[in-house]
């Protein structure tokens, strides 16, 4: 594996852990598709960090329980602003 995409899947890994962010926002901050990043997450980081590997599959099924709520939350929160203008 290349260096240069083994180093942005280790970032990647590590602003997921210790900022405790979505998928979304992680491809943001490394420059590439969310696709990418999960892609990432699934298949290739297993082969480079167990343990990283481990916490990054622990906080994505947590984001998976948890999605409806931040759906929810992104209506209320649309509606509430178009309300107000």
């Amino acid at each position: 594996m290349d260096n240069k995409i083994r180093d942005r899947i280790l970032t990647a890994a590590n602003i997921f852990v210790t900022e405790k962010s979505t998928v979304r926002e992680v491809a943001k901050k490394v420059g590439c598709s969310k696709s990418t990043v999960h892609k990432d997450f699934i298949e290739r980081l297993e082969e480079i960090d167990k343990d990283i590997y481990e916490k990054v599959k622990e906080l994505l099924e947590y984001n998976k329980t948890i999605r409806h709520i931040r759906g929810g939350e992104a209506t209320k929160n649309k509606f509430l602003y178009q309300k107000n203008l």
